[in-house]
């Protein structure tokens, strides 16, 4: 018996009788109970009421494929070669650096119902509960090399705030170089990651992460202020599905032009979101503090520093930055 299929069930939050689904899936009421404890081993609530079954509070918004592939525009699901919904994965990132075959002019795409090692810039841990947010990775490949790639993280992050926007979720802001905030707080952030040639053909790896429908259980494994869709959207929420298509909508073309069109062409758009524009802010890099005001970022996707001893400008890496 497939867990997919236990969960397909138990998806819409009512009880559902382990006799009845038993029977219908053809196993034993002991296969049921195991599926069941496994289901509770992913981190999933499961409340059990004598005479009526089981069920999960509250229901699951679980990913779909057809749904996804249903709102993709006509441009974006001309570059989506492959679109995987995987249960639980390491990470999306990691499941894709794995792939060995890449079409020509288009992207593999993975996305999970959670992950297990998930993981944010600086080595950070990037929290993964089950079914309750966006796990996103795109592949693509570009032919000149990291130079030709500077700023692509910024962009991404304008793309995200576009599909956010499209989906009906209020204005986030971005947070040099990867984070998506909203009223100060993290709801999104990017992880972009490299193989091949730094001075020649390259193929990336684009991750997206965007809390949904955070369990509150979840949140002191988080280091950070945060927030979710849900605290923002309310009723409004999106489906994940929908949520997922719409990042596709907004990544694939940027993706697909990029090294033609380079970060310049999105400066504009992403200084107009930018969180800490005016700012008094604190840039650590290793053991070393640079007090100053954030100006923006240039053309490169550096973000430009006023310091007492002039403009700076800082590129990516194993940067730090905070309001001061």
């Amino acid at each position: 018996m497939p867990q997919a299929d236990l969960l397909a069930r138990l998806a819409d939050g009512e009880f559902h009788s382990g006799q009845v689904l038993a029977d219908d899936m053809g196993v034993s009421r002991t296969a049921i109970w195991k599926q069941l404890a496994r289901l509770e081993g992913l981190g999933l609530q499961l409340e059990s009421v004598r005479g009526r079954g089981y069920r999960i509070p509250g229901g699951l918004d679980l990913l779909s494929e057809e749904r996804i592939r249903l709102g993709l525009s006509s441009e974006a699901e001309k570059l989506a070669a492959e679109i995987a919904v995987l249960p639980v994965v390491d990470s999306t990132n990691s499941e894709l650096l794995r792939r060995q075959l890449f079409p020509p002019g288009q992207s593999l795409i993975c996305t999970a119902e959670q992950q297990q090692s998930g993981r944010g810039r600086r080595g950070r841990d990037w929290i993964s509960p089950f079914a309750r947010s966006v796990y996103l990775s795109l592949t693509w490949d570009f032919a000149q090399g990291a130079a030709a790639l500077e700023g692509l993280s910024l962009a991404a992050g304008v793309c995200v705030a576009r599909a956010l926007r499209a989906t009906g979720v209020a204005v986030p802001q971005l947070k040099w170089p990867n984070d998506v905030l909203y009223d100060g707080r993290k709801v999104g952030g990017i992880l972009i990651e490299m193989t091949g040639d730094a001075a020649g053909p390259a193929r990336v790896v684009l991750g997206v992460g965007v809390n949904v429908a955070m369990p509150s259980a979840v949140a002191d494994g988080i280091d950070q202020p945060w927030t979710d869709l849900a605290a923002i959207a309310g009723r409004d929420l999106p489906s994940r599905s929908a949520l997922v298509a719409g990042l596709l909508n907004a990544l694939l073309p940027m993706l697909a032009s990029f090294e033609k069109t380079g970060f310049s062409g999105w400066r504009e758009e992403w200084s107009a979101l930018d969180a800490f524009a005016n700012r008094p802010l604190t840039v650590t890099v290793g053991s070393q503090n640079t007090v100053g005001i954030g100006m923006g970022v240039n053309d490169r996707g550096a973000l430009l520093l006023d310091t007492s001893s002039g403009t700076i400008a800082v590129y990516g890496g194993e940067v730090s930055v905070r309001a001061s």
